[in-house]
């Protein structure tokens, strides 16, 4: 084993897949050399972590980057900086942008785009059409390709496959795991009448329980039918929990920080700046998600990451868009549920570093083990701070959580072995790096 490393994190508590325990972790050539104890050791640089915990990095598998197409709320730079900047290693970006990514050409653009300006790593997700089904199949194993998207609902355009023939075909063309906005667009546009102008808190009674049960009973019978692998993004009702804890042999869960954290009663003080799709529901489906959480049906947390400007949140609704900016407060938000008891700190990271890398099969992330990438979320546990929208890196400016007092702070991002940030302090330019999936690795 070799005593010279090119840095060592030094005296720190590493919560692992095998525990918590101090430790030392010895990182070479961006990949993690040594694990344990590393005082007859010696370093390029040395990084004392007394005080601190050492996670696997956080994976956030549900971001809106918005390049190409709308660049004046975010970018591809600016988002990844925001991801950074929270303690987020690596991100999968929608494929929701303007023009789409529903074709190799526009993925390869992404990737080209990405190159030298993301400050992590990345991976984005092809959007699954009625036009490209023939297509999926190639698709889905492309390099940097984090597998396929579909919109039942709250998409426009050729994005949207709201009807079970679309959705079928695109099951019976993948082979990897497919994320799926579960809300049912006939019922949506049925109810539309619901919406009361100006009055925000509308919006869950409009995008009710009844369509998002109805949209995810329908995606579940047709995966058991194509014999299909599905994840079913920003689940946000107490009825889909009960239904799809009967379904994990194929459905996988994402829960978002959002929908754990505000509840319907928040809308009179934050009005539209909470208006997301699905939305923020009532206290009793908050209380279902964490209930599931805690069972271990919910598998994986994601933002869901999805900036407007505040003048685009200011407009009336329903004028306004759906969206806030999530990827940078994922990590606080969540640590301060970890102080009030509400989960560990081993199933936080379970749910945003080893989950991530089983259910969507990520090589060598997910984990601090020997071979894998050195990745890590550098945390201080007791920090408190008071969330300000100064924080925020997005190009947004903004957050739905200023003025919030958390307990948990990350203090350092290291994406394969390079600190990316330090003590809220952007370290480097951008060289983040495509993520590698096992399923689609070059043979």
């Amino acid at each position: 084993m070799p005593t010279t490393y090119d840095m060592i994190l030094k005296g720190g508590t590493l919560v692992n897949q095998n525990g918590v325990g101090m430790g030392d972790l010895g990182i070479t050539n961006g990949t993690i050399a040594a694990i344990g104890d590393l005082a007859q050791a010696s370093a390029g640089q040395t990084v004392d972590c007394r005080g601190l915990h050492l996670l696997p990095g956080v994976i956030d598998t549900q971001v809106h980057f918005r390049e190409p197409g709308a660049t004046h709320k975010e970018d591809l730079e600016s988002g990844s900086r925001a991801a950074v900047m929270g303690g987020v290693t690596a991100v999968f970006e929608m494929p929701n942008t303007d023009p789409l990514t529903t074709s190799a050409a526009a993925l390869e653009d992404k990737l080209a785009r990405a190159a030298s300006r993301m400050h992590c790593d990345h991976a984005f997700w092809v959007g699954g059409t009625h036009d490209n089904v023939a297509d999926l199949a190639e698709l889905e194993r492309l390099p940097g390709a984090a597998g396929i998207k579909v919109f039942m609902g709250s998409s426009t355009g050729s994005l949207m496959v709201p009807d079970d023939a679309g959705v079928e075909a695109i099951l019976r063309a993948t082979r990897r795991r497919a994320a799926f906005h579960s809300e049912d667009e006939f019922m949506l546009r049925a109810q539309a009448g619901w919406r009361v102008p100006g009055d925000p808190s509308s919006h869950p009674v409009w995008r009710s329980v009844a369509a998002a049960l109805s949209s995810t009973h329908r995606l579940v019978a047709i995966a058991r039918r194509c014999g299909a692998r599905i994840h079913v993004l920003h689940v946000s009702t107490a009825e889909e929990i009960e239904f799809l804890k009967d379904h994990k042999d194929l459905a996988s869960i994402e829960v978002t920080p959002h929908h754990l954290t505000l509840e319907d009663a928040d809308y009179a003080r934050l009005g539209t700046l909470i208006q997301m799709n699905p939305p923020v529901r009532a206290v009793r489906h908050r209380d279902a998600l964490w209930a599931g959480l805690a069972q271990g049906i919910a598998d994986i947390l994601g933002s869901d990451h999805a900036p407007h400007t505040r003048d685009e949140k200011a407009k009336v609704y329903p004028e306004s868009p759906s969206g806030m900016t999530g990827v940078q407060t994922l990590v606080p938000i969540m640590l301060d549920h970890v102080h009030h008891g509400r989960l560990s700190l081993q199933r936080f990271v379970d749910m945003t570093s080893a989950g991530p890398a089983r259910l969507f099969g990520i090589a060598c992330k997910g984990r601090m083990a020997v071979g894998y990438d050195a990745d890590v979320t550098v945390v201080d546990l007791k920090r408190r701070v008071t969330i300000e929208d100064k924080w925020i890196a997005s190009r947004s400016n903004w957050t739905p959580y200023a003025g919030r007092e958390v307990t948990g702070w990350p203090v350092g991002t290291i994406v394969r072995g390079r600190t990316v940030m330090w003590q809220d302090e952007l370290q480097t330019a951008g060289q983040g790096a495509p993520v590698r999936f096992t399923e689609s690795l070059p043979r």
